[in-house]
């Protein structure tokens, strides 16, 4: 493990079509030099193909710390490329949600991240994988790729955390029941058949949608997958469910079913689209699976989110 202090070479991508990015690219930058992170590169995007292009070309470079700056679906991004590596990533959350940034305990100024990345230590986190494509916090099935679909850029950019809320209505009335089976190649639990489902998730992390919490116990850093399906009902039990998003509570919910698993199969009827982070990534049937250990990130000193444990297969 390399500590912050031994880091020879830094470059930073900076989402700049994030809800914060363009302002903030300069700021970060700025700090950052300050406090004596040695940034050799920068690379401001705007495209998901001008993101892949920039990771690629940083690590190329083979810098010992490449620090992101963007929402969710931007870390993730590079976390997919990092995975494995024993590149270091910083993480500057500079989109509408980052609930990656809350589950790590990383604050949400540009300052106080910047100071992270500088002053922070060195933990290794989980990473998700749907049909091989990463994920950092949830995979989801039903209404969560409606609320994705209902989050327009103009939606954030206006209303910040509360757009959530608002798509969440929106896709509401909108959503049709699926039929959902649930699969376990390792033969740790017995496959589940669920008709009339709302909504199936796919937890590596602990935080999602805005500060939602994936299960009392979740967290990225302990080597399982946090499923959790919620079945169809009337208004009212949905409201009471929504209640209990917060602190994760919801899964002792009757119409919830919830489970602790490291590799799933989900099957629908009819196929459906899988939302990864907040992007629209895969199409079920889709297996996940978590790959242990498979980024360094930089958190605060302070953190109890993950530890260091070096590397694991699978």
């Amino acid at each position: 493990m390399m500590a912050p202090q031994q880091v020879r070479s830094a470059a930073v991508v900076i989402n700049a079509a994030s809800r914060r990015g363009a302002a903030a690219s300069q700021l970060a930058v700025d700090a950052m030099k300050k406090s004596g992170v040695p940034v050799r590169s920068v690379h401001p995007v705007t495209s998901g193909a001008g993101l892949f292009d920039a990771l690629r070309q940083v690590i190329s470079e083979g810098h010992d710390l490449v620090v992101v700056g963007g929402g969710d679906g931007t870390v993730t991004s590079a976390a997919g490329l990092l995975a494995g590596t024993d590149v270091i990533l910083g993480v500057l959350p500079l989109g509408t949600a980052n609930d990656l940034a809350r589950t790590l305990d990383i604050p949400s100024g540009v300052p106080e991240a910047c100071a992270v990345i500088a002053d922070g230590k060195v933990v290794d986190i989980d990473l998700g994988r749907a049909n091989g494509e990463p994920f950092l916090n949830v995979a989801s099935v039903g209404l969560s790729v409606g609320v994705t679909e209902a989050l327009s850029p103009r939606l954030k950019r206006h209303m910040g955390p509360l757009a959530y809320g608002i798509a969440t209505i929106r896709a509401y009335t909108r959503h049709r029941p699926f039929r959902a089976r649930l699969e376990f190649p390792d033969g740790d639990h017995e496959p589940m058949d669920l008709d009339h489902v709302l909504q199936v998730a796919v937890g590596n992390g602990k935080h999602y949608g805005g500060g939602n919490m994936v299960a009392p116990m979740a967290g990225i850093d302990d080597h399982t997958l946090d499923v959790y399906a919620i079945l169809a009902a009337p208004l009212k039990e949905h409201v009471k469910i929504a209640r209990l998003l917060k602190d994760g509570s919801f899964i002792d919910h009757d119409r919830v079913h919830h489970l602790a698993t490291r590799k799933v199969r989900l099957v629908t009827e009819p196929p459906m689209s899988v939302n990864l982070d907040g992007e629209i990534a895969a199409v079920t049937p889709t297996e996940f699976s978590v790959q242990r250990n498979a980024v360094q990130v930089m958190v605060p000193q302070g953190s109890n989110s993950a530890s260091f444990d070096g590397p694991m297969r699978g």
